[in-house]
C-alpha cells in the first residue's frame, strides 16, 4: 500500500498536531489535506518554512479553538431549535431532515453552523419529536444541541 509523507499545518483529530509529519495515503493528501490548506508535503524545505512559521501557525490554531468554544457556549445557549417539517399523521416525515436543513434551521436561530460540522450517527431525521444533534466545531471542541422537529401547519 502506498502513502506519502506530509507535514501537518493544524491539529487534525485522527492525525496528529501542528508540525507532525504524518504518512496519508496519496488520495486523502491530494484531494483534501493539501488543497483545504491542513498539511504541505513533506519536503526538506517545507520542513524548514514550517520550522520558521511555527509561532504564527500556533497562534492561528489557538484562535480556531478560541473561536471554536465560544460558538459552542453560544450553541448551548440557544437551547432547543426547533423545524417544522411536513409529516404524516403517525409522526413520520415526508422525506427527512439532513445536515444542510439542520445548519440552516441552527443558523437561523442565531448560531452560524456549517453542514460538515453536523455529526449524525443514525442518519437524517425522519420521526418528529426531540433529537439531540452532535456538531463537532473543532478538533478538540464538540457541542450537542436539542432539535425538536414538529409537524408543519
Amino acid at each position: 500500500m502506498s502513502s506519502i509523507q506530509v507535514i501537518l499545518l493544524e491539529k487534525i483529530g485522527h492525525l496528529g498536531n501542528l508540525g507532525d509529519p504524518v504518512k496519508v495515503k496519496p488520495g486523502f493528501a491530494r484531494n483534501y489535506l493539501i488543497p483545504q490548506g491542513k498539511a504541505i508535503p513533506a519536503t526538506a524545505e517545507n520542513m524548514e518554512v514550517v520550522k520558521k512559521r511555527r509561532a504564527e501557525l500556533e497562534k492561528a490554531a489557538a484562535e480556531k479553538l478560541t473561536a471554536a468554544q465560544e460558538r459552542a457556549r453560544q450553541l448551548l445557549s440557544l437551547g432547543t431549535v426547533t423545524v417544522a417539517a411536513k409529516a404524516a399523521d403517525e409522526g413520520r416525515l415526508y422525506g427527512s431532515l439532513g445536515t444542510r436543513e439542520l445548519a440552516e434551521a441552527i443558523t437561523k436561530a442565531g448560531v452560524k453552523a456549517e453542514k460538515s460540522e453536523i455529526l449524525l450517527p443514525n442518519g437524517a431525521l425522519r420521526q418528529i419529536g426531540e433529537h439531540e444533534i452532535h456538531l463537532q466545531l473543532h478538533s478538540d471542541v464538540d457541542a450537542t444541541i436539542k432539535i425538536n422537529v414538529v409537524a408543519e401547519a
